[in-house]
């Protein structure tokens, strides 16, 4: 664990210079505000080591507070970091090209191009911060001739990666639960991720999840953030708002359609689990990360799946597509079965979202 906070603290610190390698030139036209940005940097490297040490010895409006700060400056480092690095990648590729063979002085660092990308941070930031607000509702049909029961359509609705905790309350949990209300789905299946890491303080929520009860009930399975949470503390929470946590489970709520759930694991082969719930009904299997295993392709019709976030701000959505290419949307897979990725219901981290809106899904099962 310690390893990893060095780690995480040395990334985090190599893009603050990157940012201040950029920034300077525009800093530098005040002598004051080199120093003044590191005396406000230094804090900031250190501010999510800082919420989880509050946390921990339970100050928790001071874990709070410094979370909004330090984790909404991240967002904003995030996608000033994405600009200067190409800036960054350009004087690198252009010095090693002078050392080869003679080329006329060109630099694309300046006073001009640090004011430029500062302004569109500034605007792309405020906006993320707007987005992440924005709750869509992502309609899918399908064909489901194998409904069970006198249904002729059942509509499901898929939750992922609200991450409940610290930041994410009643801010993001009402408008989600007003939004279902509204759309009165017959099923409400979460594929992990509703919890956070800290989870000490959102009892209370529960009551919010309390107001939803479709006919056929909610279902949840354990993503990686529950595990980080605390296995049983986070089962507990979802048991208390009315879901049933699916651990290697399936069930078939009014013989109307098979739900199977699995807990996350990375890379995880399931074939031999979900085998064991082979079904007639129409089947949705959830499974936190967009991953498919061959294998389990004949047992499953719908596979539900989050995790990836579309990587939440661009454009990190590029490097969360090498991890997982099928990351946002719906995707047909061989023998007729299909994935679909959620982008996700709430945030993490950041409370910004850029260019990946968060979102309910809202799957129309139909009977030819």
């Amino acid at each position: 664990m310690l390893l990893f906070v060095i780690t995480a603290l040395l990334i985090y610190t190599a893009m603050h210079l990157i940012v201040f390698w950029g920034l300077h030139p525009l800093l530098a036209r005040h002598r004051a505000l080199p120093t003044l940005s590191w005396v406000l940097m230094v804090p900031m490297i250190f501010a999510p080591v800082g919420v989880r040490l509050l946390e921990r010895y339970g100050y928790e409006w001071g874990a709070r507070s410094l979370a909004w700060v330090g984790f909404t400056w991240m967002g904003f480092l995030f996608i000033a970091f994405s600009m200067f690095i190409l800036l960054f990648a350009f004087e690198v590729i252009f010095f090693i090209l002078k050392r080869i063979t003679p080329l006329p002085r060109l630099t694309l660092r300046s006073a001009q191009s640090a004011a430029i990308i500062f302004i569109i941070t500034l605007t792309a930031g405020i906006y993320s911060l707007h987005e992440a607000t924005d709750l869509r509702v992502e309609r899918i049909s399908l064909t489901a001739p194998n409904i069970g029961g006198n249904a002729e359509k059942i509509t499901v609705a898929q939750l992922s990666d609200i991450h409940l905790g610290l930041m994410n309350r009643e801010n993001i949990l009402a408008p989600i639960v007003s939004k279902l209300q509204e759309l009165k789905p017959d099923i409400v299946l979460a594929t992990g991720d509703v919890v956070d890491a800290q989870i000490n303080h959102i009892d209370e929520l529960s009551e919010l999840w309390s107001r939803i009860n479709p006919p056929l009930g909610k279902y949840a399975v354990l993503g990686n953030h529950e595990f980080y949470a605390g296995e049983g503390q986070s089962i507990d929470f979802l048991q208390k708002s009315g879901f049933k946590v699916l651990r290697g489970e399936s069930v078939s709520p009014k013989g109307e359609l098979t739900i199977i759930g699995v807990d996350d694991s990375r890379d995880a082969d399931n074939t031999s689990l979900i085998r064991k719930f082979d079904s007639p009904l129409y089947t949705v299997y959830m499974k936190h990360r967009p991953t498919i295993i061959a294998s389990e392709l004949p047992f499953f019709d719908l596979q539900l799946s989050g995790h990836a976030h579309r990587g939440q701000i661009f454009p990190f959505n590029f490097l969360t597509g090498i991890l997982f290419p099928m990351q946002d949307g719906l995707y047909p897979l061989p023998g007729g079965s299909y994935l679909y990725a959620s982008r996700g219901t709430g945030t993490w981290g950041p409370p910004m979202r850029l260019i990946s809106p968060p979102e309910i899904s809202i799957f129309e099962l139909k009977k030819p």
